[in-house]
Order: structure tokens, then C-alpha cells, then sequence
């Protein structure tokens, strides 16, 4: 299992976009995320660490402009938001640090009512066909199609 750190060789390799989203805490505009209408079998890493957070399975079209997920697979932490007059719970990764999205209790109530939702840009897709090679092989049986 490999160590997953907030890597600054990562962070310089940023755009200011990414930057912004997970070192500042950011929020890319709703429907704007290239990650999005993914629906491809794969996992989604830390864009700074590569630690694994969410599986495609998990992955639904929730309406709201950002990708959804109904859970982690690992790796992610929860914590309190009150920025902007609002109460919410702030998500980010475990290692990398980087500020994910917000995580809310209006998701689909048969899948446990969560709904992650969390920036494209603090992402990377890493397709089921190149996990083996790229490290992350053990997370293979939880990717599913997205139906």
C-alpha cells in the first residue's frame, strides 16, 4: 500500500483553478467540472496526494452541478463549515488535505442518504483498465459500472 502525503511537487503542477479549489477551499462553478458526466469504471484520487476517495459505483447524477457520490472508499475527513452564513460539513482528504467539497444528508436514502459533493478539480480519474499499473490494484473490486 503506498503513502499517500500532501505532495508539494503536485501542488506547484496545479492550475490556479485547482489551487484555488483544494489549498484555498475553493467551489468551481456548478456545472463546470470536467469530471462531471463521467461515467466511466474507475476510481477517483486525491489530486495533490493520489490517496483513493471515491469509486465509480458510488458515482450518481444528483442535479446539483458537481459530482456525487453516495461514499468513500477511504481517506476522506469531515469537518465543520460555517463559512458563508451557512452550516455545512466540509470534506477533504485524509493525507493530501486538500478540500474535496461538502457532504450533505440528501442523497438517495436507500443507498444510506448521503450525497458527496465534491469538486472535478481536486480529482483524478483513474480508469479500472490502468488502476493495476498505476498502484491501486487492491481497489479494483470496488469499481462497478455507472449505470
Amino acid at each position: 500500500m503506498s503513502q499517500y502525503k500532501k505532495d508539494p511537487a503536485a501542488i506547484a503542477a496545479l492550475t490556479e483553478e485547482q489551487h484555488w479549489i483544494t489549498q484555498e477551499s475553493g467551489t468551481e462553478r456548478p456545472g463546470s467540472g470536467k469530471l462531471l458526466n463521467n461515467k466511466e469504471p474507475g476510481i477517483y484520487v486525491d489530486i495533490v496526494s493520489g490517496e483513493p476517495l471515491f469509486a465509480s459505483g458510488d458515482k450518481y447524477e444528483s442535479g446539483c452541478g458537481w459530482p456525487s457520490f453516495t461514499k468513500p472508499i477511504e481517506n476522506v475527513t469531515e469537518h465543520r463549515d460555517s463559512s458563508h452564513g451557512m452550516e455545512r460539513v466540509e470534506v477533504r482528504s485524509k493525507h493530501g488535505d486538500s478540500h474535496l467539497g461538502h457532504v450533505f444528508t440528501d442523497g438517495p436514502v436507500d443507498r444510506g442518504g448521503l450525497r458527496y459533493c465534491i469538486n472535478s478539480a481536486s480529482l483524478r480519474f483513474v480508469h479500472r483498465d490502468d488502476m493495476q499499473a498505476e498502484g491501486y490494484g487492491a481497489y479494483i473490486d470496488q469499481v462497478e459500472d455507472i449505470t
